[in-house]
């Protein structure tokens, strides 16, 4: 008999144990549900910084012409000699630090809603590099997940349990708390200017170049490479102007990168201009255009602008 009682609290014992580990799931589930759906609806509510330009550029902007790229693109093409040019609407999708999987995926958000009649796509030495971070970056795209299906395949990408870490309502907004916060108080509207996407850089070098060999080999990113021809067909397919630019340096480069070697036979194969400003020598002996030496200031960024311009109209054959 006193076997069996001690079974039956054994038996009470498991039971319990099962009941807290239920209960705890359920609570869990439930703070996930309603702290996750505050965070996106505070991330979709925001109204500057770089998580607000990442929104308008997937959900909002209808420009004739966009601008593709990372920090290089975001501060160097201004988006008002365009408009004031071309002639048409003008939005600089850009954002600092971003691999080309950004590049892409903000591609297919806005391939689902219209189709622009210009893209310019500005490329960088190394882009098609063979990096982990390119991947961890990928997390800027999470909050996108659930209503972007376009979107999906890239977002994958960050790795293999990505599907099941994104059931959570939570875990898309895992590492932007402070932005989001920032990203929704007013103050935060006059910190930099905004124009278009673009946001210019004030500062003026005043040094002489220094040389760097750019012809040393690294590993490629096939995901990178697979992702650009995807692009440039899917601008053909859907009779986009496309057009591949490599923006100026304040760097007297050595020899010819991989990336950007790959990234013009390509274009060229395709038939797609592809504009090579990284050696031009009008930049290499201004540094004052300059804020540092991958990106060019305010005034640089006016000059480059119009010189590509002037470039897609007289090699193009440019019609509005």
């Amino acid at each position: 008999m006193a076997t069996s009682f001690k079974k039956i609290l054994t038996q009470k014992g498991y039971w319990y144990l099962i009941f807290k580990i239920l209960a705890f799931l359920i609570l869990f589930f439930i703070l996930d549900f309603i702290l996750g759906g505050f965070l996106g609806k505070l991330y979709f509510k925001q109204t500057s910084g770089w998580e607000y330009r990442t929104k308008y550029s997937i959900e909002d902007t209808r420009a004739d012409i966009l601008i593709f790229g990372a920090s290089r693109a975001q501060q160097q093409y201004n988006p008002f000699f365009f408009e004031e040019r071309l002639k048409q609407t003008c939005y600089n999708v850009g954002r600092d630090g971003e691999p080309f999987f950004y590049y892409y995926a903000i591609f297919k958000g806005i391939l689902k809603r219209y189709t622009p009649k210009m893209i310019i796509l500005d490329i960088e030495n190394g882009v098609f590099r063979a990096e982990q971070t390119s991947y961890d970056r990928i997390s800027v795209l999470l909050p996108f997940y659930k209503n972007h299906p376009e979107m999906r395949s890239v977002i994958k990408l960050k790795g293999p349990f990505e599907k099941y870490k994104l059931q959570s309502k939570v875990y898309p907004y895992n590492s932007m708390l402070f932005k989001i916060l920032i990203g929704n108080a007013e103050f935060n509207k006059k910190r930099s200017i905004d124009i278009n996407g673009y946001v210019p850089l004030s500062r003026a070098l005043n040094e002489p170049t220094r040389s760097v060999n750019i012809s040393q080999k690294y590993d490629l990113d096939a995901n990178k490479l697979n992702l650009y021809q995807s692009f440039i067909n899917e601008c053909l397919k859907a009779n986009i102007k496309l057009y591949i630019v490599c923006s100026p340096y304040y760097i007297n480069l050595i020899g010819s990168d991989t990336s950007m070697t790959i990234a013009k036979n390509v274009a060229k194969s395709n038939s797609i201009q592809f504009f090579d400003f990284s050696k031009d020598d009008f930049f290499l002996k201004n540094p004052n255009l300059f804020d540092d030496t991958v990106h060019v200031n305010i005034e640089g960024a006016k000059i480059f602008s119009n010189k590509l311009i002037d470039s897609i109209i007289l090699n193009s054959a440019y019609k509005n």
